[in-house]
């Protein structure tokens, strides 16, 4: 029932996010009580600490198309999430990672070892001082 509901928020939490950063710098300024993507306290506050360009390169397009990019990745997670609820769930429960990697055998890596005779770590010789 815990991993359910984990994969449950983390798929909300991922169409949220993307929504809102697909969306939000887009929206015009006094649209439903929202201010303008680049006139806000925060930014003007760092602008007037880094430099007034911060505020001009936050308002190009560029930005703004790189931030609603980054919300369609997350959109884009959040729907992979939700068409693969089921083996995310079975994952979490057994324990085991979803991502397959290429396992050896038990018994060739204790071969690999044991060909191999251990080496001590490289000590210095210069005497420790007593105090």
């Amino acid at each position: 029932m815990s991993s359910r509901l984990s994969v449950i928020f983390y798929i909300i939490l991922c169409l949220e996010i993307g929504i809102v950063l697909t969306v939000l710098p887009w929206v015009p300024h006094g649209w439903l009580g929202l201010s303008d993507w680049s006139n806000n306290y925060f930014l003007l506050l760092a602008s007037h600490k880094a430099g007034y360009g911060l505020q001009r390169v936050v308002a190009s397009g560029w930005v703004r198309g790189a931030v609603s990019g980054i919300g369609i990745l997350n959109l884009g997670m959040g729907i992979w999430e939700l068409l693969n609820f089921r083996q995310t769930v079975r994952a979490l429960d057994s324990g085991q990672a979803s991502v397959e990697s290429s396992r050896q055998n038990s018994s060739e890596r204790v071969a690999a070892n044991d060909a191999q005779p251990a080496k001590p770590d490289p000590l210095s010789d210069y005497p420790r001082r007593n105090h």
